[in-house]
């Protein structure tokens, strides 16, 4: 095995990172029909090819004339890489950005059989076939050139690590903030089905007015209705029309919502008798619920299309990414906002 620089190996590292962007990118955009600047940062690289590559490399070069050697350490050591990264990934931001839960044989979504199977044959692929011309062309840059370009490199690369984890994190706090409006929304709607001595006939109406969802559906479908009479050379200029309509959508879908609800504990409130000590800790109870509503309509008129760009960004170069169940509703919301800024 020959002993590469540490300069090298970051030079490899690059090379594998933009190798995996140009594969994913034409992949999903020739799937999506649209074109998706694939992963998790804003540059050409796909940091987990680059690690896989370098992972596999330093597992397998030592056994590069063994095929089974190589095969089984390229697998185990690709396998692992991915599961962790997954793991990891998912805990840190709550959003899985690939899920293998389809496939069969697979270990918590981030691992299954097929795809380390995969993993293997391209470890031999990687080692016998593609990684010899990559070495030549990295050994045979001059050593004064080597050092400022991996420094260049590893500069750009910082920076965009950065600015694609805020994001991250801001898609976080962007589905923490939508779960918890939905939660606390839901658990203020129990409370005043369960005070409200409404007729079971004017609860139904009561339960229809507060589903955020079903009046997401309403809208949503009648602005497809109007999307698909649009002319296709009208739809790349109303864009970003469509994408704040969305987000009005969202935003007066939640605070119609919000007033209903408030409504009915406000109308329970002032149907309590006065007098009694019950009655004015009920009432108190009330004043405190809607006092949370009106807080939480604030926060929504608030809230401008500009806030949800950089999770948007997230989930456009991944099309794939999911979230678990506590945030499946909230992810649902920003897939529809998502989709209102494709270019047809």
């Amino acid at each position: 095995m020959r002993t590469y620089t540490a300069d090298q190996w970051v030079l490899f590292f690059f090379f594998y990172c933009l190798c995996g962007w140009l594969w994913e990118s034409c992949y999903v955009s020739a799937r999506q029909r649209r074109w998706v600047n694939r992963g998790f940062l804003h540059g050409p690289l796909l940091p987990i090819y680059g690690f896989g590559a370098i992972i596999i490399l330093i597992f397998t070069l030592p056994v590069r004339t063994h095929t089974a050697a190589l095969y089984v350490c390229g697998t185990a050591a690709a396998t692992l890489l991915e599961y962790v990264t997954g793991a990891v990934m998912e805990r840190l931001f709550k959003v899985r950005y690939w899920d293998y839960s389809n496939q069969k044989l697979n270990l918590n979504g981030y691992i299954c059989l097929s795809s380390s199977i995969a993993w293997g044959f391209f470890s031999i692929l990687l080692v016998r076939v593609i990684h010899p011309p990559v070495e030549r062309l990295v050994l045979d840059i001059p050593a004064a050139l080597t050092a400022p370009l991996t420094l260049a490199l590893m500069a750009a690369f910082g920076a965009d690590v950065m600015q694609s984890v805020r994001a991250a994190l801001d898609l976080r706090a962007m589905l923490e903030k939508l779960t918890e409006e939905n939660e606390e929304l839901r658990r203020l709607a129990r409370r005043a089905e369960i005070i409200s001595a409404f007729a079971e006939d004017d609860l139904q109406k009561f339960r229809d007015r507060t589903q955020v969802e079903r009046i997401l559906l309403r809208d949503r479908l009648k602005a497809e209705r109007q999307e698909r009479a649009e002319a296709r050379a009208e739809r790349k200029l109303r864009r970003e029309e469509r994408y704040a309509q969305a987000v009005r959508t969202l935003s007066e879908a939640k605070l119609s919502a919000l007033e209903n609800v408030a409504a009915a504990l406000e109308s329970c409130r002032d149907k309590l008798a006065d007098g009694t000590q019950a009655a004015a800790q009920k009432r108190e109870e009330l004043d405190a619920a809607v006092r949370r509503l009106r807080e939480r309509q604030a926060a929504v008129r608030a809230r401008t299309a500009g806030s949800y760009r950089p999770a948007l960004r997230i989930l456009r170069g991944n099309p794939s990414a999911a979230a678990n169940h506590q945030y499946g509703d909230a992810m649902e919301s920003l897939r529809r906002i998502a989709e209102a800024r494709r270019d047809d």
